[in-house]
């Protein structure tokens, strides 16, 4: 018998998957994962095609098109007046995850430490495992999710490398004031050998009233910054794996060190077609209006059948709580949610470290109003069946 140490012994089936599969065994509405049920813009197909008709099959430039990273560069020059040089400190990944993932390789050594705020995406703790750094998990919870600063900074020493961010931040929905960047700068500021990445995928899809402030709009952050963001959510298109990073030139050189031996070249005629493509700002800046009567539609649905929808500020993602409708823990509620009502959403405890269960799930309301529809319309009659201290089927 063959035998392997592995690097991530704690890592099994994500909690994605087994809901994912669930909701096929039992043909349930899907609102776990966070991708779209509708097409992309045909006018973005078109391109697609042109490109591919002509020749474009071969290896893109490493760090990705000049066309594209200009385009890049220009949306933070126009929407936060900061300037990137899309030659020395723009890169074209393979998707955010590989902007992630390069980056934390780039500078991760074994025994430094990053501070994860939670609830966090489930990327980026395996990730410092796999480089022999240590997560430092620092806990937000409902209803707010507010981040203490003192205690942040008491963890904060010379070995703390990395602290990652994710605004709007995926699954709360919440998005930082510009009080806790000025709270980062702060600690950056204290602590020279500190970096930030900031996962800004859902910068673009705001649904409330508060504006978006990116790391960019903070001279002191962004020099000590990497951004990280994706075509597949401004785009409806996550299948692609195409996204970005920006960050000074010292830092990226090293990013793309990483990249050229990772995956080397991203999709050329994809690129192509999206450099064309987001030449109209208005694809990506009209993200807000097409989200929010979708936000209102599920939220609205789910109040109505029990739930306590939490107040969200971006992403395409909303937390229902069911205090009033079970005691189970959300893992067992989602699974009878799935068996019993034919819709599926994330437990949040799925999102934090030691599994805290605050009884919320995730909903993606990424979808088509008619998806949204039926999903409430199945839910409709969830409290007059379910009471607090029903068991879980």
């Amino acid at each position: 018998m063959h035998s392997v140490t592995s690097k991530l012994p704690q890592v099994g089936t994500t909690i994605f998957t087994v809901m994912s599969q669930l909701a096929q065994e039992h043909q349930a509405i899907n609102l776990s994962q966070g991708f779209p049920d509708y097409d992309i813009d045909p006018v973005l197909l078109d391109k697609v095609s042109f490109y591919h008709g002509q020749g474009c099959h071969q290896y893109a430039p490493m760090p990705g098109i000049l066309p594209l990273r200009k385009q890049i560069a220009g949306m933070y020059a126009a929407q936060y007046h900061t300037v990137y040089d899309p030659d020395t400190e723009v890169l074209v990944t393979n998707g955010a995850s590989e902007a992630i993932f390069s980056s934390m390789a780039a500078f991760l050594q074994q025994g430094d430490e990053v501070i994860i705020f939670e609830p966090a995406y489930d990327l980026y703790a395996p990730v410092v495992t796999l480089f022999g750094a240590k997560v430092i998990p620092v806990g937000t919870f409902a209803p707010d999710f507010a981040v203490d600063w003192d205690a942040v900074a008491t963890l904060c020493s010379d070995r703390t490398k990395l602290i990652v961010i994710n605004n709007p931040n995926n699954p709360t929905g919440k998005m930082w004031g510009q009080e806790d960047f000025l709270a980062l700068e702060q600690l950056v500021v204290r602590h020279p050998g500190l970096f930030v990445i900031a996962d800004e995928v859902y910068g673009y899809i705001t649904i409330g009233s508060r504006p978006f402030y990116s790391v960019s709009r903070f001279e002191q952050l962004k020099q000590r910054s990497i951004i990280t963001a994706s075509f597949g959510k401004l785009l409806h298109a996550t299948g692609w794996k195409i996204g970005y990073c920006v960050a000074p030139a010292y830092l990226m050189q090293e990013i793309r060190k990483v990249h050229q031996f990772n995956v080397f070249a991203v999709n050329h005629a994809l690129q192509h077609a999206i450099a064309d493509y987001i030449a109209d700002a208005g694809v990506y800046l009209g993200l807000p209006g097409y989200f929010r009567p979708k936000h209102r539609l599920l939220a609205e649905g789910l109040e109505q059948a029990g739930f306590e929808v939490l107040p969200a500020d971006g992403t395409y993602f909303l937390l229902a709580g069911y205090r009033n409708l079970s005691d189970a823990g959300d893992t067992d509620f989602a699974g009878t949610m799935i068996r019993e009502y034919g819709v599926a959403a994330i437990p949040v405890s799925a999102f934090y470290s030691d599994r805290y269960d605050g009884r919320l799930l995730r909903f993606c309301f990424a979808k088509k109003d008619e998806t949204l529809q039926q999903a409430v319309s199945q839910l409709s009659g969830i409290k007059d069946r379910m009471r607090p201290g029903a068991a879980a089927i």
